[in-house]
């Protein structure tokens, strides 16, 4: 596993690095300032991210935030103060975990593990709902599609889910995909020119 630490304060990335490595991570980069800060990561491209701020402000705890929001790593955030707006940003942009007050060589496996769990268990939770969503929105194309041939055929419900299974088998598409495509066409012939 490679992890990048961010730290500007480079004994405080010492005493990080020090206790990664204890930690048996060994694949263990350092960044030492922020400019030009997307452009390294990609370079580097780790598997986990830790930033630690001493005292940040507003504009470095917005780059940071930037960061998180735009890399889809685990992230965690160590910083020496924080208020509850502070955090609730961390949160929203996507820092894994946020540690106050808390850089300690000998925590740091069990704040790594954390980070890439927390993050594994949000990204599983971005996906179900995405997943869900795209179901619900398969399910009303089906829906409006069925209503549609129902209303042309003069057929019952059975009858029209049947036409659009047996249209996506033809196909070898899905019957969300046929569902779409026919109330598309609809669309298309209902325009007035």
């Amino acid at each position: 596993m490679r992890i990048l630490v961010i730290d500007e304060n480079t004994l405080r990335a010492s005493i990080l690095e020090e206790g990664l490595r204890e930690s048996g991570y060994v694949d263990v980069a350092i960044l030492n300032e922020t400019r030009m800060l997307m452009q390294k990561i990609v370079g580097i491209d780790p598997d986990v991210i830790l930033i630690d701020l001493e005292n940040p402000s507003r504009d470095v705890l917005e780059s940071m935030f930037q960061v998180s929001r735009s890399v889809e790593r685990p992230i965690g955030m160590f910083v020496d103060q924080s208020d509850a707006s502070m955090i609730e940003r961390a949160v929203e942009a996507g820092v894994s975990t946020y540690i106050v007050d808390g850089l300690r060589k000998e925590r740091v496996r069990a704040i790594v593990e954390m980070t890439v769990s927390r993050f594994n268990a949000f990204n599983r939770l971005k996906r179900e709902l995405a997943d869900t969503k795209r179901a619900l929105e398969d399910h009303k194309a089906i829906h409006r599609a069925k209503l549609m041939l129902m209303r042309r055929h003069d057929i019952g419900e059975p009858e029209a889910y049947a036409m659009l299974r047996r249209a996506a088998m033809d196909q070898t598409r899905t019957i969300a995909d046929v569902a779409q495509a026919l109330i598309s066409a609809a669309a298309l012939l209902d325009k007035k020119p």
